[in-house]
This record gives C-alpha cells, structure tokens and sequence, in this order.
C-alpha cells in the first residue's frame, strides 16, 4: 500500500484545483464531559407528512431544474422522521459545517472555558526597572477584549465586518479592537514596572499557523487581524470623501484618494497594498447619499503587529521600552519556558459559549477554523490538523456517524467538505441531550432576528421560532453567464411550542442563477430561509 495522504497536502491540492469557489454567508443569508449515550438513529416513519406544498413550489422554480434537495426533520424525543428527502445522501454544507467545528471545540475546551493570555518579566528588576524582555504569550484568544463589553458577552453586527470586502452593509462593533492590548499594558505599569530596557516579545509557539486553513489561524488574533477602513461621503459632489480606520499601529498608515459624487451615482471603493501590507491606500468614488462604507486590509505579520501595539499600549500609560517598537517580531530571544519567570500582566477572555455564539451567529470563518487549532493543542500538539482526529472523536461520543462527514477545514470552506442531512441532524439532536441544549440553540441565528437571518421573514409566523445555521458555497458559470450554486443550506431547530424544538435540515445543490449578479444568490438563500420558515409553521 501506498503512505498515507497528509490532510494539508489535501487541502492545498484541493484549494489549487478549485479556486473559482466562493465560500459566502448570506444575510437574506473546562475539559470535555462524557457525553450521553447516543440516540437511537432517525428512522422514517409510516406516517410521514407531506411537506407542505408551499415548500413543493419552491422546488420547482427553474432554478432549481437541474438541482438536487435535501431535507430532513426529526421530533426530539425519540428521533422519529417527519420529512425526509435524501437524508443520507452528502450534500456541499458551506458554513453549516461550523456546527460540527464549533460543536467539537465547545465540548473539548468546555462551555465556561477561558482564555488567560499572560505577559511575563523575562530578565532582572530593579525598583521599576525590568532590564530584559516583556513576553505576551498567545493563548488562541479570538478577539483579545476587542468585543467584550462591559457587561461580559461578546458582541457582533449582523454582518460582520470580517464580510465588508465581500458584500455591502457589513459594520462595525462599537468597541476598542486594542481593548486586550490596553489592558495588560496598564496591568504591567500597575505591576510596578515603568521602564523596560529590552524588547517586548510576543511568543507565538502555542500552534503552528497552517496556510492550508483558509483564513489561517494565529495564537495571536487583534481584530481578526484585519484594518478597517471606513469611508463616509463628504459634504459634496467633488470633495474629497471622509476616512477613519482602526486599529491604528505603527507601521500602518492609510491614505484615501476617494471622491464624493452626486447622489446615485456609483460607489467603487479600491483597495491596495504595498510594503508588505503596511501602506494602504483607498481610491474610487462614493455617492453623496451612500452610508458609510467599510472595507478591511489584512495584517501581514499578526506577531510583529502586536508587539508593535503593546509597545504603543505601553507608552500611552508611561511604561518606556528601549527597543524600536516598529520591527520585526525578535522570537528568537524567547526562553525555553516561563517557570519561575513573573507573571506580570494577564487578560482573561469571556467563556467560550460567547465565542461560539459569535462564530455561528455571523458565520465568522477565523473563529471556526481557530477551533480546529485549539482542539489540536487541546491534544498535545501543535500542528491544527491534528485537531481533526480530536473532532472526529467527539463525533463518535456524540452519537454523529462520522463515515457521513467529510471536512477539511473548519468552516465549511474547503471544497472537498461534505455531510448528510443526518449527521447534520444527529449533531443537533446531540445537544438537545445536554445541559447546555439552550446555549447552543440561542447562539444560533434567529429568523427575522439577528445574525446572518436577521434580514429574512422580519414578518412571517415564524419569525423568531427557527434557530438555524446556514451556508452557502457559489462559484461562477462562464460558460453561461452565470453563478453556479455548489451549496446553499439551512440546519438547526423549529420552535414548535410547549417547549418542543424539532431539529432540521434543508439543502440544494446543483442550483443556477439567470444571471452573473450575486444579487440572483439571495434569492436562492431566501428560499432556503422560507422553506425552514414552512417547516417551523406546519402541524
């Protein structure tokens, strides 16, 4: 026989061959317990009800000539099929597949886990001198306190601003992204310490990135490592359009050239990069009437940022370091570990609950695939693909045949991923039988609600009674003209009342568009919605 193939050579063979897929949410699209004994699987019933023909018609419709559904609906207390098309039968799941990433990494880490990112003293202290190294050790905190608000949770929009590139209406949370950054620095001046003659060092070894994951997860994440860059129209046509970004770190600069024009004109925003990332400049128009229009920028070199915003966080509290703060990140000088090394400065994140009712609320594809890395180091290791046999070992204890999942990756972005509605279902039948069944249906988003199904049924029966994930993957048809709809499904839970909460799945595949407009892809994702919205309103 020959060796077996390696996940990342998979993953960077499959990415290579299928480029062209577009993976998009659409808005209108402590340790590990035991876990119960499985339910028993789903077996149809003799009574199956017709599926309403409200949903019927919506299969019908030509853009779904050629495609392929599936659906499946289950009664929680003893598994028994409602409906049922297909349901063993892999489908492409897109982001639905961050119920099995997030799933998995909630049970390994724990619903109350925290995350602790400690700075430690490296070097000798002499009255409120440290001659040596501050080094911030990354724990894989997804958002350091760049969401947190005062109360605790986690916050997020509707459209999350890590989508602004991809679709308009993506906004910003209210918060300081250097939030966790500010914190230790005024912990470490509150430590005694006012000068530092030495470097600040962030110590990144917790994992190893992995390209292969697609956006690439880092131990250290400030502001899902992007730039924001939001542009308002000036006072009027000709002048020159308003600018403010965020975070703002040395050596980052930003500079606009975009121009106001008359209202209803075009809005074409550009945005382009040069010295490795750290010069951004904006040009294009923006219409007099438009609302304020966000884009982001990646961060090249996520360590060498954050030490850069420490030093900076440092100075603005009075803490002097020596060292240039603009620079590359000197890891080098790390230490083997930190045991007896004073633990100086330490910021502690909200429990994971609220990092998983982020990730699945605006389908936030850093968070996800960081899941699939914390479950490798959950496990001892540092290389993330080693989290994918921590995941499929979860699978098994939570009663999910695994045989019906195929991943690689953890938001549903690959496109080799794949799953029947059945394990979709016996995912969510899982947490019914836990503790934690109502945590895990409210960090879903809700119909007409909030997160990525806030803008579908505002006014529908069910408006507010389906709790449910979606996904979609599209590629493009140019042979046609057109979009190609590799995935676009719908999973979670029918408040049918009096407490009872059926699980459900509905997916196409094969489905097109009339035309290249990603505008004709809402259309598909709205009948997604509709068709759970008729599920949730039949008897």
């Amino acid at each position: 026989m020959g060796q077996p193939i390696r996940a990342a050579a998979l993953r960077r063979r499959a990415a290579a061959a299928c480029a062209a897929l577009l993976l998009v949410g659409l808005a209108s699209g402590t340790g590990a317990r035991a876990a119960p004994a499985p339910a028993p699987e789903p077996t149809p019933s003799p009574s199956q009800a017709a599926l309403d023909p409200r949903i019927t018609e919506i299969m019908r419709k030509p853009a779904y000539r050629h495609a392929q559904w599936g659906l499946l609906e289950t009664e929680p207390a003893d598994g028994r099929v409602l409906h049922s098309l297909f349901p063993g039968q892999f489908f492409i799941p897109g982001s639905t597949a961050k119920l099995f990433a997030v799933s998995g990494t909630w049970r390994t880490l724990g619903t109350d886990h925290r995350f602790v990112t400690p700075v430690y003293a490296v070097g000798q202290r002499t009255g409120a001198t440290l001659t040596g190294d501050l080094d911030l050790v990354a724990q894989g905190d997804l958002t350091l306190g760049g969401r947190t608000r005062p109360d605790g949770t986690v916050a997020y929009t509707d459209l999350d601003h890590t989508y602004a590139n991809d679709f308009p209406g993506a906004t910003l949370t209210p918060e300081n992204p250097l939030a966790g950054i500010d914190q230790l620095a005024r912990q470490v001046r509150d430590s005694g310490i006012t000068r530092v003659d030495g470097d600040v060092i962030v110590d990144s070894r917790l994992f190893a990135p992995d390209p292969g994951l697609d956006p690439t997860p880092t131990p250290l994440i400030v502001n899902d490592n992007l730039i924001d860059l939001l542009t308002t129209p000036g006072d009027r046509a000709g002048a020159d359009a308003r600018l403010d970004w965020r975070p703002k770190v040395a050596p980052y600069a930003v500079t606009s050239a975009v121009k106001t024009v008359a209202a209803g004109k075009p809005t074409n925003i550009t945005v382009t990069t040069t010295d490795g990332g750290t010069r951004i400049r904006l040009s294009g128009t923006i219409a007099a009437d438009a609302k304020p229009l966000l884009r982001t920028a990646p961060v090249t070199d996520p360590a060498a940022f954050g030490r850069t915003a420490l030093i900076e966080a440092l100075a603005r509290v009075g803490v002097r370091v020596s060292a240039d703060p603009v620079g590359p990140n000197p890891a080098a000088r790390l230490p083997r570990d930190y045991d007896g090394r004073p633990r100086v400065a330490a910021y502690t994140s909200p429990p994971y609950e609220q990092y998983a009712k982020l990730i699945l609320k605006v389908s936030h594809n850093l968070g996800a695939n960081l899941g699939i890395c914390l479950m490798a180091v959950s496990a001892g290791g540092k290389q993330c693909e080693g989290g994918f046999p921590v995941l499929g070992a979860f699978l098994d204890r939570a009663g999910v045949d695994r045989k019906q999942v195929e991943l690689l990756d953890g938001r549903g972005g690959n496109p080799n991923d794949r799953s029947t509605p059945q394990a979709m279902v016996q995912m969510l039948a899982y947490w019914q039988r836990t503790r934690d069944a109502r945590l895990f249906r409210e960090a879903l988003p809700v119909l007409g609600v909030d997160g990525l199904l806030a803008a579908n049924c505002r006014s529908c029966p069910a408006r507010g009674k389906v709790f449910a994930k979606t996904g979609a993957v599209v590629g493009g048809d140019a042979l046609n003209n057109r979009l190609a709809v590799g995935g676009i499904t719908i999973a979670g839970y029918l408040d049918k009342g009096g407490g009872r909460f059926d699980t459900f799945y509905a997916g196409v595949t094969g489905a097109a568009t009339p035309t290249a407009d990603v505008a004709d892809i809402l259309a598909v994702s709205n009948d997604l919605a509709q068709v759970a919205a008729y599920l949730q309103e039949s008897p």
